[in-house]
């Protein structure tokens, strides 16, 4: 039998941190392969808070390395995807009984300082009633802080990272699950079974590095179940499941909030998607397959009990009109801490077994510190590929990212200036997700009618069959939630109507 081909690195999970991974290794000259069993950022990826954001509370638990971490990585993030990035202003306001002014105005102290700034501003105390929060929040809160972190687009970082992979020449296998591994020969044969036609292929790869995510310590123990004795023991995972809700743009709320609860946590208010709220997160212990996570209603109760006592007219259980939850695989060795106070830092595992190549597993990690965590994991594999370069990826943009002088801001306004048969708030939306490459999902679209048929405002066919041939899109959901956010702006008609239509689309290759 022919052997299968050999390459240097499998990379297996399609989530930010293999993403990243790939990305980084394919721009050092790396041979890889990305194997996903669903969707990419079909997961937790896709679920968080679309926050970048150096984590204020996590100055609680004396995290400081962590915690410079991710302040250094928003800047970084902020110039290599300003298309999907962007500073955001939040409001803290301070609630008598729980922390004290004094205590708050330390952590942001330490917050503005633990690393250099230069595009993000400062924190400052407040007056609620002068910050056009009048009438907004309770009338009990009076002072409050500012402070700024950057909102990001989840899904698309996770896709961006991928297609710059693949452009760099990383072969990118989605909806491919490994389904088996051994060692022959100093490398590992690899088998995997693609979804659709339930075919097996082989390959080859000299290391695998394991990003599962919330299945890295299943995915680690698959690929060691042949191993009779082990030196050490392979960690486990602690699973966290954290849940949002979406309403209808609370009214006057223009910046983020960030309120205090009297068990500890924190509750963000944040906006989204021009006419929404995000409200989250939450903080569960979580048991069972983590791809059907779910919120569930004490969450959202526990969510919409948190706002209501902070908010003048806060929102009830029928403004709710969307939800959705994703599983945080946290590492930790103290298993007796809560699930709020475990550590969101990341921790990497090389396995070298007597006669094992090696797998680099990652265990935990938060997606504001995912390309330091892969430049980590890239630079580690030098004892394995000795003639590796440099790390690259905190100068070059990713894919779309190369904006011109001006910013956004420039680029959109110039968009629409140049296509004015086409309606503006559409280009806007088209900028905000493909950011110069815009150009390339228009394809010389000038008018409405180039565009092909309409599925729901902001979504049109001819994007449609862009995410289809270059971004992985394969069903309704992976075009209508991950790539694009556009089933959030649909008719529940108009969702149904999307998903019998593109279901077949997306799928013909």
């Amino acid at each position: 039998m022919m052997s299968p081909p050999t390459h240097d690195l499998l990379v297996i999970g399609g989530g930010i941190n293999g993403a990243g991974i790939a990305r980084d290794a394919a721009g050092r000259g790396l041979d890889v392969v990305l194997c996903e069993a669903g969707d990419l950022a079909g997961a937790t990826s896709s679920a968080s808070s679309k926050l970048i954001h150096g984590g204020l509370r996590y100055l609680e638990h004396l995290e400081f390395s962590l915690v410079r971490k991710a302040l250094a990585e928003r800047e970084v993030l902020l110039s290599i995807a300003p298309h999907i990035a962007w500073p955001m202003r939040f409001v803290l306001p301070h609630v008598p009984g729980l922390r004290s002014r004094w205590m708050i105005r330390a952590g942001l102290f330490l917050y503005d300082h633990l690393a250099r700034r230069a595009v993000i501003p400062g924190s400052s105390q407040i007056r609620l009633d002068q910050q056009g929060l009048a009438g907004v929040l309770s009338s009990e809160l009076r002072y409050g802080f500012s402070y700024w972190d950057c909102w990001v687009d989840d899904a698309r970082l996770v896709v961006l990272n991928v297609r710059a992979a693949a452009d760099r020449g990383a072969s990118i296998l989605t909806r491919t699950r490994v389904e088996s591994a051994k060692p022959e020969n100093g490398v590992w044969r690899v088998t995997c079974r693609e979804e659709a036609t339930g075919t097996t292929s082989e390959l080859a790869a000299r290391v695998i590095i394991n990003a599962a995510g919330p299945w890295a310590d299943r995915v680690l123990a698959d690929l060691l179940r042949h191993r009779d004795r082990l030196t050490s023991k392979p960690p486990s995972l602690r699973l966290v499941k954290g849940s949002h809700i979406v309403v209808s743009r609370i009214a006057a709320i223009e910046d983020a909030l960030i309120l205090q609860n009297n068990d500890g946590r924190v509750v963000f208010v944040l906006p989204y998607e021009q006419n929404f709220s995000l409200i989250g997160t939450t903080d569960v212990p979580f048991a069972g397959d983590p791809g059907s996570a779910a919120a569930s209603e004490e969450e959202i109760h526990y969510l919409l009990d948190v706002v209501g006592r902070q908010l003048a007219h806060p929102p009830r259980r029928e403004d709710v009109v969307h939800s959705f939850a994703g599983v945080r695989p946290l590492y930790e060795e103290d298993t007796g801490k809560s699930a709020s106070s475990a550590s969101r830092d990341y921790f990497l595992l090389t396995t070298e077994e007597e006669g094992l190549p090696p797998i680099v597993s990652v265990f935990g990690g938060k997606i504001t510190t995912y390309r330091q965590l892969s430049e980590t994991v890239i630079d580690g594999l030098a004892r394995w590929f000795p003639a590796l370069p440099e790390a690259w990826t905190a100068s070059v943009p990713l894919p779309g990212g190369d904006l011109p002088t001006g910013g956004f801001s420039a680029f959109a306004a110039d968009l629409v200036a140049r296509l004015p048969g086409l309606p503006a708030r559409d280009l806007h939306s088209l900028a905000r997700r493909h950011g110069t490459l815009a150009w390339s999902v228009l394809d010389g679209a000038t008018d409405v009618a180039d565009l092909g048929r309409q599925y729901g405002p902001g979504l049109f066919e001819r994007e449609v069959v862009y995410l289809r041939d270059r971004e992985w899109a394969r069903t309704a959901e992976d075009i209508l939630w991950r790539r694009t956010k556009c089933g959030l702006h649909m008719t529940p008609a108009e969702r149904i109507a999307a998903a019998e239509t593109l279901g077949a689309e997306a799928c013909a290759v």
